[in-house]
């Protein structure tokens, strides 16, 4: 709970210890002193549970007491000190409509609102789902802390100085709770409203653009959005990043340091195949909280088809054979043959001769059609069967081009014959056959 002690060791001391001294102008009834005494005596030792009994009790028995007030801010401590932000906000509204300084006069006065708005400010923080009255209380409450600069007696100027940033610090958190209910709530709904979630956050970011875990939550809620607007997906990714480069435990100093980055890095190679561009990205989010106008991250499928397209144009021929030879080896490539290929002419294709036969004049080339960067051996797939011999002996392992018609197939070993006219073959170098003029015995 934050309460006093968190300030100062010297404030805490100082304030509990004048939170037993009755102010002159207030008196107790008789019989009073011993219910007051008892929840002095529970708050002092963080007995918050039995204080909240030990309240009602006091409040049954002397209903009227001139301390309504005081008992009041011992309600909001206690329900604080209990983890009942709700009842301690609900508590404390009603002093907040009026001047603490006149309710809580005296030497007793500043520790005492004090403690009444730093367990105001943590309740805000942590009450899950805050009525409007609730949030009134707390925005009041932080305003309220982070401008009190009444120093109290006891306190050196040094102390009090550190008490003062403490307190500016805590409003500050409570302040940025508030702004994230709409977001929180947004989110909350059966469906979630995404969009409403968005706007909220994105506002929120731009009052506390040092807040990561704003970041964080806009990216939560920009992914949501993505199952509809899949655009949002990068953006939901660069708020991610920013989050996990900025502050990895999201403002708790306990927190796990390394799953938020992983989570970060994560969706990134999810939705683009690697993780190249990702040190990229992590310097781009230190300079904004916002993604840049256009920001988008290729998705793997995005660049596999840049890859394709790219292919294609570089390659043509290869591109076109593989793309027959994936419909020849799928399981319908038979059929596939014979309905769309047997007995039609195919666009002009390049590959490697393998063998020629027979070697010299050959009526018959095998081809082996290499891919990009490949690093195993090749081996037959086409065969093409010439109208009439080649003039001279072809050298092997020579890439040429060829058109030609499909004549037969089979799929196991995959092998696709082609009738070819030779003078539809272009770039295949050839050498003289060796003499074959035969020697008489004399």
């Amino acid at each position: 709970m934050i309460n006093a002690g968190s300030v100062c060791g010297v404030l805490l001391v100082t304030a509990l210890g004048l939170a037993q001294d009755k102010p002159a102008e207030k008196n107790l009834k008789p019989g009073e002193f011993d219910p007051y005494n008892e929840v002095v005596k529970d708050i002092n030792t963080n007995s918050f549970a039995k204080a909240i009994t030990d309240l009602d009790i006091w409040a049954q028995k002397f209903p009227d007491s001139e301390y309504k007030d005081d008992r009041a801010a011992f309600y909001v401590q206690a329900y604080a000190g209990a983890n009942q932000p709700a009842k301690a906000l609900e508590a404390g509204a009603g002093l907040l409509t009026r001047d603490l300084g006149t309710v809580f006069p005296g030497a007793a006065g500043p520790p005492t609102v004090i403690r009444l708005l730093y367990s105001l400010v943590w309740a805000i923080a942590h009450d899950p789902n805050p009525t409007p009255e609730a949030l009134a209380a707390g925005d009041k409450a932080a305003h309220l802390l982070m401008a009190y600069d009444q120093p109290i007696p006891g306190v050196t100027p040094a102390d009090w100085q550190k008490a003062r940033v403490g307190m500016k610090e805590q409003a500050d958190a409570a302040l940025l709770a508030i702004a994230m209910q709409p977001g929180i709530q947004a989110m909350a709904k059966q469906p979630p409203d995404c969009v409403a979630a968005d706007a909220a956050y994105a506002r929120v970011l731009g009052a506390f653009p040092d807040k990561y875990v704003v970041s964080y939550e806009l990216g939560r809620a920009m992914r949501c959005e993505s199952k509809d607007q899949p655009a949002k997906l990068s953006a939901a990714i660069y708020e991610f990043e920013r989050a996990a480069v900025m502050d990895p435990t999201l403002g708790d100093p306990k927190g796990d340091s390394k799953k938020v980055p992983a989570f970060a890095d994560s969706a990134y190679v999810t939705v683009h195949g690697s993780d190249e561009g990702l040190e990229q990205l992590k310097q781009a989010v230190r300079q904004s909280p916002l993604p840049p106008e256009g920001f988008k991250i290729k998705t793997a499928t995005e660049i596999a088809e840049e890859k394709r397209v790219e292919f294609e144009k570089s390659n043509p021929q290869l591109a076109m054979w593989m793309q027959i030879k994936g419909l020849l080896a799928d399981t319908a490539g038979e059929q596939y043959f014979t309905e769309h290929m047997k007995d039609a002419a195919m666009p002009q294709l390049r590959g490697v001769l393998i063998a020629a036969t027979p070697a010299c004049r050959p009526r018959e080339l095998t081809v082996g059609v290499p891919l990009p960067d490949a690093q195993q051996s090749l081996h037959a797939e086409i065969r093409l069967k010439l109208d009439k011999p080649l003039a001279g002996k072809p050298e092997l392992n020579q890439e040429f081009q060829w058109e030609g018609v499909g004549t037969a197939f089979t799929k196991d070993p995959f092998l696709l014959t082609m009738d070819t006219e030779s003078t539809k073959i272009d770039g295949l170098k050839t050498s003289p056959c060796a003499s074959t003029t035969a020697v008489k015995k004399k």
